[in-house]
């Protein structure tokens, strides 16, 4: 249930998608009141969308969520000490902010929560960053820092007077700035040399065509491949076509792969040019695209095909034969005894013959 809150919470403030070259890095706040059974803060941070650290309110110390993340400390021995006490102070900052808040929305009691989204994206082949910082609350942006103008914006009224308060801090500008395009680019790097097995790796999927129904779209469906940053598209001879396709979301599999589909309608479409449709699949850092051609013999379909169920059939037939067989059988057999004199011992009938002579 928390993470699932969690995931709730910070839905809003994930805008920032990686494209095919880009690997990212993000730290998630969230402070509430009046949540019951929840901790009034919680910190995450992400890299390449995979959670690294966690800290939360009740537990008060930062802790990792990747093996590989033990080998921080061979380069910063300090790191966990560190970042608990920035978890700590931001802990006490935005608890205070709610209370700000409230005055300047008109409330009073009830459940409340403030939000922040920051960190970086960077490209490995072309080494552009991009950095960003926002604030929620109660589910809506609040206020941004817009990198390039190096000013904040503020799309609420009520979050004018923050924006020309920040705005006129010109020393914390140019940090955040300096932050956002120096330091988080570097981290990223570092993260990514700690879990290079695990965040660097390539997994081919499994490509497979299914249909629910006869009239359903056929789906082209890839499930297992890692990392995220994938494509999925159908093709008629050899273009890429787009009539009659939905795309369908990137979802992640329990094992920490990933998996997606693309819908086809061909319902106006004959069944000789069926042929004429693959489906394709590109990986980020995978060379080889995956062709599957449109084949009515590979679809899967949890439909009983009528021949399957030919040998079900004939066996249950001949188990209901043999069982009314059975009873028949025993009705003659009590039938007849019940017709037949009781048999006498040979040995009786002899005695009486004596006795009648």
């Amino acid at each position: 249930m928390k993470t699932l809150v969690v995931a709730v919470l910070l839905l809003g403030l994930m805008v920032q998608d990686a494209s095919a070259v880009t690997h990212s890095m993000k730290y998630f706040y969230t402070a509430s009141s009046g949540v019951p059974n929840f901790p009034e803060f919680v910190g995450v941070g992400l890299v390449d969308d995979v959670e690294m650290v966690h800290y939360d309110s009740n537990t008060k110390r930062t802790e990792p969520k990747q093996d590989w993340m033990s080998r921080v400390t061979e380069d910063d021995p300090q790191y966990w000490e560190r970042n608990t006490g920035n978890f700590v102070g931001s802990q006490q900052v935005f608890k205070a902010g709610i209370e700000i808040l409230k005055p300047r929305f008109n409330q009073t009691g009830g459940v409340h929560i403030v939000q922040r989204m920051y960190g970086c994206e960077w490209d490995d082949e072309t080494g552009e960053v991009n950095g960003f910082s926002q604030w929620g609350y109660d589910g809506e942006d609040f206020i941004s820092f817009d990198l390039k103008t190096e000013s904040y914006v503020a799309p609420k009224q009520q979050a004018v007077i923050t924006k020309h308060k920040w705005d006129n801090d010109k020393a914390e500008i140019s940090q955040r700035k300096h932050y956002l395009t120096q330091e988080c680019p570097e981290w990223v790097k570092k993260y990514l040399n700690y879990g290079r097995s695990s965040l660097l790796r390539t997994d081919r999927p499994s490509v497979s065509l299914l249909q629910k129904s006869p009239s359903s779209p056929v789906s082209c469906h890839a499930t297992g491949f890692y990392p995220d940053r994938a494509m999925m598209f159908w093709r008629k001879d050899g273009e890429e076509h787009h009539e009659d396709v939905d795309v369908g979301e990137t979802l992640p599999n329990n094992d920490g792969s990933f998996q997606m589909s693309v819908d086809l309608d061909l319902s106006s479409v004959p069944a000789e040019d069926w042929r004429r449709y693959d489906c394709v699949f590109q990986l980020s850092g995978m060379k080889d695209d995956i062709v599957t051609k449109l084949d009515k013999a590979k679809i899967r379909t949890n439909r009983e095909k009528p021949t399957d169920m030919t040998t079900p059939i004939i066996a249950a037939v001949v188990v209901l034969a043999l069982v009314l067989l059975a009873v028949i059988g025993v009705l003659v057999y009590r039938k007849k005894k019940a017709k037949c004199p009781p048999s006498t011992d040979s040995s009786e009938v002899n005695e009486k013959l004596n006795q009648e002579t």
